[in-house]
């Protein structure tokens, strides 16, 4: 007898509860008027909202478009964290559970592969290779937190944020003060593309660079 929903639509109307009305509203009992459905329903697919929560993770990272491979490893590696950042910043509602909860499903795993890919291009030693693959990822996931959930942002812009730092900062933290400034003048994805850069010239320098 075929399954009355799909797990990927099943992780598709979880995250869009997530998305209108934020985590706190993600339960069984909501998700099944979502569906249409009753809450015993949906226990047959997902058996706590632990589980649920993994699902709104997987769909996050499913809905992430992985650019095609090209001949130079250190553009791809590049490619796929940018494509990463636009999957998780598109759903900033979702980012605390991206941030908190593994997905015990393979549905999202087209991205991590190809960066993966990528990466084993580059000259890597197996160590050396793993934690450039974490490094990558930490800083895809602080960027979209930083922007979307950090302290001060929520429901401001980005530059505005910064001036209210600095604002709070003040004389007594001159160093911070001094940066959020910087930080008016810088857009974010200018700060994302430069981070990113920076942080693969590092992995670059311990495998070969690309000609």
């Amino acid at each position: 007898m075929r399954a009355r929903f799909t797990a990927e639509e099943i992780a598709a109307a979880a995250l869009a509860i997530v998305d209108e009305n934020g985590v706190g509203a993600l339960s069984m009992r909501a998700l099944a008027a979502a569906l249409g459905t009753g809450p015993m329903t949906v226990y047959n697919y997902v058996s706590d909202k632990e589980g649920l929560e993994e699902l709104v993770v997987a769909a996050v990272v499913a809905g992430v478009r992985v650019p095609a491979p090209t001949e130079n490893w250190l553009d791809d590696v590049y490619a796929v964290a940018a494509a990463m950042w636009q999957g998780i910043r598109a759903h900033p509602a979702a980012i605390p559970l991206v941030l908190t909860r593994r997905t015990s499903s393979a549905t999202g795993f087209a991205a991590a592969d190809a960066m993966i890919a990528a990466l084993d291009r580059g000259g890597l030693a197996d160590a050396d290779r793993l934690a450039a693959f974490h490094a990558v990822l930490a800083f895809v996931v602080g960027a979209a937190q930083a922007e979307l959930a950090g302290p001060l942002t929520r429901g401001r812009d980005a530059g505005d944020a910064a001036r209210r730092i600095g604002s709070v900062a003040g004389t007594g933290y001159p160093h911070v003060e001094a940066l959020s400034r910087v930080a008016t003048r810088t857009s974010v994805d200018d700060d994302f593309d430069r981070g990113l850069r920076m942080l693969l010239d590092g992995i670059a320098a311990r495998g070969k660079r690309p000609r």
